[in-house]
This record gives structure tokens, C-alpha cells and sequence, in this order.
């Protein structure tokens, strides 16, 4: 049985959720484990591969210690399918209100996608306000959510997109970003080799990033 939540929102779990993308389902488990014995408990498992689903099926099965979410929910047949198969948190990309209806209805937490500030004062006025910055470099980065602080201070959000560990520090200083989401802990070539242990240790030092870069 999967544990509860340890905190009050998926966005205070780690600083950094892993964004997965798995192209065989059998490494699923141990990427998992992986993460998850480094630290990173949230782990956003993207639709992008046809072993998606089975993918969050088996870590919500077999690796009770994460927290498995789905990333790149664009529809509500998705919202609904990754539900059961087990996803614990939902992540689009961006929204409409067919989509946030459909996630709001699903029975767990979700992080709609934005990148504009009307977006961000329309989430607001659905009574949203966790929200996935996104795609954060190409959108204005830590300067652009800077600058969204001061008017809609209420807006807490995960910026994903081209972040890495030189940046990561300089976003999680920021008064209304929570977490950021990445994929660095990931390399293609760890994950082609099944070097769970390298995937392990760098998942320990994202970890370990706060503001300044300093261990938290």
C-alpha cells in the first residue's frame, strides 16, 4: 500500500521532482527506487512513451515509498486512465477548463501548466493556486516569476523546462517557487546502462539544492 502524503502539498515533498521519461517499462522499478533512495520521493512520469502507463502502474505497485505522478496529462481520458493506473499527482503542460475540470474532479492533487500571467490570474480565479511554470527557461525564467511575487503573491509554482543544478538554486530562492522539475538526475546514458547507482547519487545531491546552492 503506497504511504500518505508527508506534507501538505506534492510541491513540498523535495526541491526537485524528477520529470521520467521511460521507454521500457522494466526499468520502472529501479529508477524508482533510485530516485527515491536519493531523496527525490516525487517522481512525474510523463505520457510521452507508450510505456507510460505501465510505468506508473508498476511504481505505484511495487515502490511504495514514491510518490508517482503523471506529467503531459493533456485530455481527460488521460487524467482518467492515469488515476488507475495509480498517479498520486497530475501535471499538464497548460490548460483549458475542460482539463482542469477533468483534474479537479480526479481526486488528486494537480499542477495545471501556465506561462503567461493571465493564465496564472484565471487559475486564481478558478480557486487554483499550485501551478507548473512551463516551459520556464523559454517562458521569462526566474525573472519573469520574479516579477509575478510582487502582484499575485499567491500563486505558488514548479518551474519546468531547461532547468538544471546551475540554475535550480536561483529559482528555489525565489518567495513563490516551491520545487523545481527536471530531468538531469536522468542522463540517457545512466539510464541506457542501468546505472541505477549514478542515477541514485545525483538524485541525492538535487536533494540537497536549496537557494544559494547550499544544502537545505
Amino acid at each position: 500500500m503506497a504511504s500518505p502524503l508527508p506534507a501538505a502539498s506534492v510541491l513540498d515533498l523535495a526541491p526537485v521532482v524528477p520529470v521520467v521519461v521511460i521507454e521500457d517499462a522494466g526499468d520502472a522499478v529501479p529508477l524508482a527506487r533510485a530516485l527515491v533512495a536519493g531523496g527525490l520521493p516525487a517522481i512525474e512520469v510523463t505520457l510521452r512513451t507508450p510505456a507510460a502507463l505501465e510505468a506508473i502502474r508498476r511504481i505505484a505497485g511495487q515502490v511504495p515509498e514514491a510518490v508517482v505522478g503523471a506529467g503531459t496529462v493533456i485530455s481527460a481520458e488521460q487524467v482518467a486512465a492515469t488515476v488507475a493506473a495509480g498517479a498520486r499527482f497530475l501535471v499538464s503542460p497548460g490548460w483549458t477548463d475542460v482539463l482542469l475540470e477533468a483534474m479537479r474532479g480526479s481526486g488528486v492533487p494537480f499542477l495545471p501548466g501556465v506561462s503567461t500571467t493571465s493564465e496564472v490570474v484565471a487559475l486564481l480565479e478558478r480557486g487554483v493556486r499550485e501551478m507548473k511554470f512551463f516551459p520556464a527557461e523559454a517562458a521569462g525564467g526566474t525573472a519573469y516569476l520574479r516579477s509575478l511575487a510582487g502582484p499575485l503573491p499567491q500563486a505558488r509554482f514548479c518551474p519546468t523546462g531547461g532547468i538544471g543544478p546551475a540554475s535550480a538554486p536561483d529559482y528555489l530562492g525565489l518567495p513563490n517557487v516551491a520545487c523545481v522539475g527536471g530531468s538531469w538526475m536522468l542522463p540517457q546514458d545512466a539510464v541506457a546502462a542501468r546505472d541505477w547507482g549514478r542515477v541514485e547519487t545525483l538524485a541525492r545531491e538535487a536533494a540537497a539544492l536549496s537557494a544559494g546552492g547550499t544544502c537545505r
